[in-house]
């Protein structure tokens, strides 16, 4: 993706619209259908890591949390401008169309960051027990 992100940098208006445009179509059902089932994995594992005092509880919670952050940026600004983008015309797009851009990539990158940070806290504690460590050991 952010190799994507960067390509796109380089285009002109009338370019990165038709990308955003055709990007749509199999990016917004894609990351529905994963989302669904990710949420509700992480989910689960907290109640059952809390029920079962578990000391993977931590690195759950933490993974939780840091989906919450992507999915609140994704509802707060790359949602938004997402559906705004599909309204502009490859033929004139606005005026200010590389400073929405860069917002969006600014987001994105927030959230790519926060998801990567959620994916590692789900990893350590698996991690941590194939070589014998708690991961609640400092």
């Amino acid at each position: 993706m952010l190799v994507l992100e960067l390509a796109l940098r380089g285009l002109g208006g009338s370019a990165y619209v038709a990308v955003r445009h055709a990007e749509y179509d199999y990016f917004t059902w894609f990351i529905g259908l994963v989302f669904l089932p990710t949420i509700v994995t992480v989910v689960m594992l907290v109640i059952t890591t809390y029920k079962a005092h578990s000391p993977v509880r931590r690195p759950a919670l933490l993974a939780l949390g840091l989906i919450v952050v992507a999915s609140a940026i994704t509802l707060a600004v790359n949602g938004p401008i997402n559906v705004e983008q599909l309204s502009w015309s490859t033929q004139s797009p606005p005026a200010d169309w590389a400073a929405i851009r860069d917002r969006w990539q600014i987001a994105h990158a927030v959230r790519t960051l926060a998801l990567i940070l959620a994916l590692v806290a789900l990893s350590t504690p698996a991690t941590a027990r194939r070589t014998g460590h708690s991961p609640d050991e400092a």
